[in-house]
């Protein structure tokens, strides 16, 4: 009698824990330090949020890093559920046939509800394809901003609430900040294939590839040679010899942040999303005003708007319908307007959605904060046109580094801004044709 209760007894208990199994879904990302930190919370509230699902993250280094890592294990088929990937890696993922489950696909298989325009024109435009398919949930976008020190400005008897609109105010407020000896120079930039580049050309509407800047097909081809980027690179160049601009180095531009924390530089342009870290770095040595990118005043159509950075969540194939329902539901919780508030609040990322940044209105959490809108108004300035929405090139991480390699030739006297950015088309164009010759 007690052998079969005790039997009984288990069997109960094992079909209770089975009923109450969570599937688990693994999400691999790019999220390091407090961001990072935020982001398992993020993952923590949702699955206390129910019952069903149990959302495991994984940090796996930098983007290229991850989404390395992530193509690798699909090809061992150990692949994540899902797996964050860096907006210029968008045209690899594209490629990448049969690994991709899209995100719109996604959701009407699993039934769940899902609108895309209730997303920002210009982060909803970045990740479709030409049929206004949306392929990825996109997380944590950004856009370069301008960062000023108003204490600066003050000491140079500049208005603090005025930051520079057009490139001709920024030089000459610039030298008027060194002639005073208030800062040793005008400005630094992080990223200069992102922000005065890749953003120059689509805040002044400047194609910068055939095809709608890769988005209509694998047969592009680089036109970064064109003459108002040539202009501005130029620019760059002479600024750079007269002291009003310093370089901050290749990739991300990691010895721009320091020449704005130490007041070096005056002024420092660079991703929205570095707002908190600007903030936690310049504490109280001086007050940051926030600005837009400036514009050449005598170019048609500027300022247009810019465009993003960050990255986007993707889907891959390979695993089980149940997983894919938690991966939906999960999508659909992470792209709330209250945690995508909170997320946007508190990284500086921009909410991907209207109704996010309208909750943070009616918060009040931009006028309490002032300037954290200035990458939302720049990004929805206008309505996102072929030279505006972004870029879908293969190979572009590649490409990246290929625009560093000839903006410091060019810094160096070696060749002149003509020369630079042809050879930046021609470089990269090479790379863009083994791709499509990959993936034909």
């Amino acid at each position: 009698m007690i052998r079969k209760v005790l039997i009984s007894s288990l069997a109960l208990a094992a079909s209770m824990s089975a009923a109450h199994a969570r599937t688990e879904i693994t999400w691999w990302h790019a999220m390091g330090g407090t961001l990072g930190a935020k982001l398992e919370e993020i993952v923590a509230n949702y699955n206390k949020s129910q019952d069903k699902y149990t959302v495991v993250p994984t940090f796996k280094g930098s983007y290229t890093e991850t989404m390395t890592a992530a193509i690798a294990a699909f090809r061992a088929h150990q692949q994540p559920d899902i797996v964050q990937v860096f907006e210029v890696g968008t045209g690899t993922m594209m490629a990448a046939k049969g690994a991709i489950y899209p995100v719109y696909k996604l959701m009407k298989d699993a039934g769940q509800a899902f609108d895309p325009k209730g997303f920002l024109p210009a982060v909803v435009g970045y990740y479709t394809d030409t049929d206004g398919n949306m392929l990825s949930m996109p997380f944590n976008s950004s856009t370069p901003i301008l960062y000023y020190n108003k204490d600066v400005f003050k000491k140079a008897g500049l208005d603090p609430n005025q930051p520079p609109k057009t490139w001709g105010e920024l030089v000459k407020d610039s030298k008027q900040i060194m002639d005073s000896g208030a800062a040793k120079c005008g400005f630094t930039s992080g990223w200069v294939s992102w922000v005065q580049l890749e953003n120059f050309s689509a805040w002044h509407n400047q194609q910068i590839g055939t095809k709608e800047n890769g988005f209509g097909g694998l047969d592009t081809e680089l036109t970064y040679n064109g003459p108002v980027q040539v202009r501005h690179w130029a620019n760059l160049k002479k600024w750079q010899d007269e002291g009003i601009f310093q370089y901050g180095g290749p990739v991300g531009g990691n010895d721009a942040p320091p020449k704005f924390y130490s007041q070096e530089c005056a002024m420092y342009m660079n991703s929205s999303a570095s707002r908190s870290g600007v903030l936690a770095n310049v504490k109280d040595s001086f007050e940051v005003g926030y600005g837009m990118l400036p514009y050449y005043a005598d170019v048609k159509g500027a300022p247009q708007n810019t465009i993003i950075g960050g990255a986007t969540l993707w889907v891959l194939q390979g695993h089980s319908k149940e997983e894919y329902k938690g991966v939906a539901d999960f999508f659909h919780y992470l792209s709330s307007p209250e945690v995508q508030a909170e997320w946007s609040q508190f990284s500086g990322y921009l909410p991907i959605t209207k109704a996010a940044y309208e909750l943070g209105q009616k918060q009040g959490f931009y006028a309490k904060n002032p300037g954290s809108d200035v990458g939302i108004k720049e990004i929805t300035l206008n309505p996102p046109t072929p030279n505006s929405k972004g870029l879908r090139f293969g190979n572009y991480v590649q490409i990246r580094t290929i625009i560093d390699e000839e903006f410091q030739k060019m810094l160096a006297g070696k060749e002149n801004a003509q020369q630079a950015l042809d050879n930046v088309d021609a470089r990269g164009n090479k790379l863009i044709r083994d791709f499509e010759a990959a993936n034909k």
